[in-house]
């Protein structure tokens, strides 16, 4: 199976299951520009994946080719079916593999669903087969790309648990507390939220420090589960 082959087929797929009641149905979750889609629904997506997986024909070269053409469209299941793709190859993956995603960020990662997605499904793994390590996503802190941003402490809400001392994981995030996106707050305020919960401490420790400086939406997020008491402290001093 060529490249072309597969994005062919995918397309394909695409075309003849198309709903456009659900892309009216989920335009309301995409604030930031036009929802392009196509309008599957997740049991297509997810039947078309385990078709994919048992033909055993999908190979890491062919993820990285076969992706730039799915992304270009800017159609939101083309992109999905990428992100589709490398998760079934995910165990043949090597660490230079790591740059090749990079670039995913520029040609069709523009989104906070195939952002999240990234970060809470495919990224942790990888991490966990230790292909990659905190420190490589350093770059991706500063980022141009606002959503590879994002990305980082979505993912890092996999390492709450896994024993990592949570200060080392806030002096990493630190940048993100002054980034000047929203969704970026969203991301940063989602990963506080969660470590809040399993060391509330440390955690607002964390949040006072940066309680008069940092975007209320970062607050927003990472108060959710507090109690109105505990809320206030976090109010920003007049």
């Amino acid at each position: 199976m060529t490249p072309q082959e597969l994005c062919n087929d995918l397309i394909g797929y695409c075309k003849v299951n198309a709903n456009p009641e659900l892309v009216k149905k989920y335009s309301r979750y995409f604030k930031e520009g036009v929802y392009d889609a196509w309008g599957l629904s997740q049991a297509l997506m997810d039947e078309k994946k385990a078709e994919l997986k048992k033909s055993g024909k999908i190979t890491v070269d062919l993820v990285f080719e076969t992706a730039p053409l799915l992304m270009k469209s800017g159609k939101y299941e083309e992109t999905s079916f990428a992100l589709i793709l490398i998760t079934i190859v995910k165990d043949k993956l090597i660490r230079s593999d790591f740059t090749r995603l990079e670039s995913w960020f520029e040609t069709g990662i523009s989104n906070w669903a195939h952002a999240d997605y990234f970060g809470m499904f495919f990224l942790p793994e990888i991490m966990k087969q230790n292909l990659v390590e905190k420190q490589d996503f350093a770059g991706w802190i500063t980022s141009e790309y606002k959503f590879q941003r994002r990305c980082v402490p979505v993912t890092f809400i996999k390492l709450l648990k896994t024993g990592i001392p949570f200060r080392e994981l806030f002096s990493f995030l630190e940048p993100l507390m002054s980034d000047p996106e929203r969704e970026v707050h969203q991301g940063m305020g989602w990963f506080l939220r969660e470590a809040w919960k399993i060391k509330p401490d440390e955690t607002e420790v964390f949040l006072l420090k940066w309680k008069n400086t940092a975007p209320r939406l970062i607050f927003q997020y990472a108060c959710e589960k507090m109690g109105k008491e505990a809320r206030l402290k976090f109010r920003k001093e007049k």
